[in-house]
């Protein structure tokens, strides 16, 4: 099997930024005025800047950079600021937050909302649904007389200046930034206030806050109503928004969470009798010790990477960029998949090409098994009945099922590791380990009851 991979050189980016910490020291002059200002035509020099300087999630950094705890700002179209700056801001799912359900409206026959594969569609949907107004209306704590989506696509930020801290020495820096180019997913403006998304797919770790601020600084320099930033996030039918402040605009590093909000479009219902006759009618397997046993806490995560890899086989190192998580997770959410029968490995030469160059490499590819691939194309409802049936036909998933009457009697940690140790499972692990696997199956079986109207 042969595939172009044009995105699998990954040290490509950490080659050409050694050569460029090298020739330019920029270490040096970092540590000795506080960051480096570096033009786009240096760095073209050693390879393309708009794959040199994007970093959506702080993973993707350069180990240059992650090694020395820097990162990179464009301050112009053609200049760029690298220092000891926190660009990136975590980002915390609430767990036990209960998604408000909307309708989709009968009349829209040009959107499937069961197969959302990009952002824009993604935010269409929310629009469609009302979501994003819902979502005004509770920030704004009253509904507004209007509301129209106004902006998106890129433009330039024009000019300000901004304060951020140097995470090495908590020292504050003045920034400017002049003509650098940003981009907006979505606008919605009401009377008193303009909404700004940034819109990912997928549950992240991280992302970048110019992605934020650079609109945010633009608008509130041009606008008398509040500017309003917002990440929305889109993943196995789960739109979760946060909205963010800045509690002082001239700085980078005072962006807050306000609240955050999930929504979901009101799926076929899955009523609790027919929870229950399924869990009657499973017969649990044997005990499973070839594979890990699940440390992934977050089962949507494992539902999105099905989903993603329905669109083509991928490596650890790909679901890592796309997430913007470590491989370790990587491993940890496709081993959780694979656990369930879902996903397997599988080596492949592949064909890598960039510019004049190309090489042939060997990859360990995550791909859906048959049942996988039969699974994501059932509908809603049975996909998500299906996944139930494959997490409990597992025997410490079972019995940790069969002590739960109703969500809010999942048993405790302690309590599934007892249910572990009865299966043999984790033996070699110590006892922080084996917390963290049980942490696992309780936010499974909570995900479950979340499934069920």
């Amino acid at each position: 099997m042969t595939k172009n991979y044009q995105n699998l050189k990954e040290n490509k980016n950490d080659q050409s930024w050694n050569e460029l910490f090298k020739n330019y020291s920029i270490l040096n002059k970092i540590e000795n005025e506080g960051f480096f200002i570096i033009e786009s035509e240096k760095i073209k020099q050693y390879r393309e800047p708009r794959l040199m300087v994007k970093f959506d999630h702080k993973i993707q950094l350069p180990k240059v950079f992650l090694d020395n705890n820097l990162s990179i700002l464009p301050i112009s179209r053609y200049k760029y600021v690298i220092g000891h700056f926190n660009t990136h801001y975590s980002v915390k799912y609430d767990q036990d937050l209960s998604p408000i359900e909307v309708d989709f409206p009968d009349a829209i026959k040009s959107i499937d909302y069961t197969n959302i594969s990009s952002e824009s569609l993604a935010l269409n949907c929310a629009f469609i649904t009302e979501m994003i107004l819902e979502m005004i209306t509770e920030i704004l704590t009253n509904e507004p007389s209007f509301y129209h989506q106004t902006l998106s696509g890129r433009m330039s930020t024009g000019k300000f200046y901004f304060k951020i801290k140097n995470k090495k020495n908590n020292e504050i820096y003045s920034l400017s930034v002049d003509g650098s180019q940003c981009e907006i997913d979505g606008g919605f403006e009401t009377e008193d206030a303009l909404f700004i998304f940034e819109v990912k797919m997928g549950i992240i770790e991280d992302f970048l806050v110019r992605q934020l601020y650079y609109p945010y600084r633009l608008w509130k320099n041009k606008i008398d109503k509040q500017v309003i930033p917002v990440l929305m996030t889109y993943s196995n039918n789960l739109f979760s928004f946060f909205v963010y402040k800045f509690s002082n605009p001239s700085n980078y590093n005072s962006i807050k969470l306000i609240k955050q909000i999930n929504y979901r479009i009101t799926p076929e219902s899955i009523e609790t009798q027919e929870l229950t006759e399924l869990f009657k009618n499973i017969e649990p397997y044997s005990d499973n010790n070839l594979i890990p046993f699940p440390q992934a806490d977050i089962f949507d995560r494992v539902v999105d990477l099905l989903s993603l890899l329905n669109k083509e086989p991928l490596t650890k190192q790909e679901i890592s960029n796309y997430y913007g998580f470590s491989i370790r997770q990587a491993g940890y959410y496709s081993n959780a998949a694979k656990y369930l029968g879902l996903v397997e490995y599988k080596e492949v030469q592949v064909i890598e090409e960039e510019e004049s160059s190309s090489e042939v490499r060997t990859l360990k590819l995550i791909t859906l098994t048959d049942e996988g691939l039969s699974i994501l194309s059932y509908g809603y409802k049975q996909k998500i009945l299906s996944l139930i049936e494959k997490i409990l036909q597992d025997k410490v998933f079972y019995e940790t099922f069969s002590l739960s009457l109703d969500a809010s009697n999942v048993p405790s940690e302690e309590e599934i590791v007892k249910i572990m140790k009865n299966h043999s499972i984790n033996e070699n692990l110590s006892d922080k380990t084996k917390i963290r696997r049980s942490r696992s199956v309780r936010n499974w079986i909570k995900w479950i009851w979340l499934q069920v109207s």
